[in-house]
């Protein structure tokens, strides 16, 4: 009786955890991407030949644990969905025993952009859910379908399929839910300040318009209209969207918009390449370097498009959807 009744909160507990943890990174799949490239960068597991894989393992993991969730409240499979937790787990536990162990990464991405835990926060996070786990498989029995074998087969099918129809939309244009420091509606200058008695990073940082005369990201922010066209880093930009941005810029200035380039890329320190970039594209507006990771962070496209008026952040558009930029 008490092994059933553990069995019951354990799977709702459990269930609720992964779809949540799923659903935040779901919208985001390109936030989850940035995390794996992390981990199999050099200096933490020193697995770099994985890292062109980092986006398919995203989403395959975003997708397994939104529908293992799932799977685990319908009741469908139950003795595969606890096994395949216990195992999703165990290479948690490690991720986030490593990066605790050693501080290699500061914050997993366990919740995405939702929810920042510490490495040793999130490590006995996932030693209480093992020990839930734990009790499934011990209970596996008392896991049934609530309703019907059949509508819990359905259900989890559907899931599958709606997850990856919207990983595939949010690819395409932008993430549904902007948990980032930089989402609409945002005043920048305000999100740069220390809190008092904080020992916090703000939670814009490293954010400048770096030019020869200096950081114009304080002209920028007193702008009425400004747009900023973010190039990351121009090899691994989707090349097809620079005459598009450059078009959007265009009509921008026309309307009286100031334009800021902003990238990352070694391209702004070669003045020869950077000319020739200006005159390939027609884009002679004011370049300025910004930290890479920043840029990434401020928006999921390459090119991305931002309009800023008097320092409040009032568009976010993937160069998709340049037609529908809005001034």
């Amino acid at each position: 009786m008490i092994l059933k009744l553990l069995t019951h909160i354990s799977r709702v507990l459990v269930g609720l955890l992964f779809i949540y943890s799923g659903f935040v990174k779901l919208v985001d799949p390109i936030g989850s991407q940035y995390k794996f490239e992390e981990y199999f960068s050099a200096g933490v597991l020193n697995l770099e030949f994985l890292i062109p894989f980092a986006l398919p393992f995203s989403i395959l993991l975003i997708v397994t644990e939104l529908v293992l969730g799932i799977m685990l409240l319908v009741g469908y499979k139950a003795k595969f969905t606890v096994w395949s937790l216990f195992g999703i787990n165990l290479i948690f536990l490690f991720l986030t025993w490593y990066s605790y162990t050693y501080n290699k990464v500061t914050d997993c991405g366990c919740f995405g952009d939702a929810l920042k835990l510490t490495p040793k926060e999130t490590f006995y996070k996932n030693v209480v859910f093992m020990v839930f786990i734990v009790i499934l498989i011990l209970g596996v029995k008392h896991i049934k379908p609530f309703i019907s074998s059949k509508i819990a087969s359905v259900t989890t099918f559907a899931s599958i399929f709606v997850s990856l129809l919207v990983t595939y939309y949010v690819l395409q244009h932008l993430p549904i839910i902007d948990f980032r420091a930089y989402s609409i509606g945002t005043d920048i200058a305000e999100g740069m300040k220390y809190q008092e008695g904080s020992d916090e990073i703000p939670p814009i940082h490293d954010f400048e318009i770096g030019t020869d005369d200096g950081d114009k990201l304080e002209e920028m922010l007193t702008k009425e209209k400004a747009m900023l066209i973010l190039i990351y880093e121009l090899q691994k930009a989707d090349m097809e969207g620079i005459p598009v941005v450059s078009e959007v810029a265009k009509k921008a200035k026309e309307q009286g918009y100031e334009i800021y380039v902003l990238s990352a890329d070694s391209m702004l320190y070669d003045e020869n390449e950077l000319n020739s970039f200006k005159e390939k594209y027609d884009m002679h507006y004011v370049f300025g370097t910004c930290d890479g990771t920043a840029l990434k962070t401020v928006i999921r496209a390459n090119p991305g498009i931002v309009t800023v008026k008097n320092g409040i952040i009032a568009g976010k558009w993937n160069w998709t959807d340049a037609d529908d930029v809005e001034l």
